[in-house]
């Protein structure tokens, strides 16, 4: 029993159960030992969810960054939200749990960073500058967090069209309003 088992094992459950099912009692009776041998590897409930946090943020990272790798404008916005989308259906307690809260110094140094450097620099195809990047992120991000929570709560399965139809179509009005948004940009 490692820390980084722990975590695996953790992530694992997570997923299956739910995120907010993470419990050091719940790990105990995982790897059938008593309470008291998790504490040499995970001090707290909050730094075994900080470690599943982690592991969610550098996996969707890696995942981000060969999606994108190549990629510009309407394709790379295509395969980064995709990606986030198919990470939350496959991996809903993971997902949840890269919202995790971190402090400012963990977060620089976490999959997080290199989420919000991927997401800029996709949208260097859109010929954003610097503060414009930051504002698109963001809605990108909510755009992204808010369908998928509602997807993966069964909201969007008692009507049609499809989600996917849905999704699709949102898609591309989020790269027609990033287009537009550079070109406001360049009129103004």
């Amino acid at each position: 029993m490692t820390k980084d088992k722990i975590i695996q094992e953790a992530a694992k459950l997570a997923d299956a159960k739910g995120f907010d099912s993470l419990t050091l009692t719940a790990i105990a009776l995982l790897f059938g030992v008593r309470l008291p041998s998790l504490y040499g590897h995970v001090a707290n409930v909050h730094e075994l969810k900080k470690g599943v946090a982690l592991l969610a943020l550098e996996r969707l990272a890696e995942r981000s960054e060969e999606a994108v790798a190549g990629r510009a404008g309407k394709d790379a916005l295509v395969a980064l939200v995709d990606t986030h989308r198919d990470f939350a259906q496959e991996h809903p307690g993971l997902f949840h749990a890269s919202r995790y809260p971190l402090d400012g110094e963990t977060a620089q140094r976490s999959g997080g960073a290199r989420l919000a450097r991927v997401n800029h620099a996709m949208l260097r195809g859109y010929d954003l500058g610097d503060a414009d990047r930051v504002h698109a992120t963001r809605l990108i991000a909510a755009f992204v967090l808010g369908f998928s929570l509602l997807e993966l709560a069964g909201s969007f399965s008692h009507s049609a069209p499809d989600a996917a139809l849905s999704w699709k179509r949102d898609v591309d009005g989020l790269d027609a309003l990033l287009q537009n948004w550079a070109k406001q940009k360049n009129d103004t």
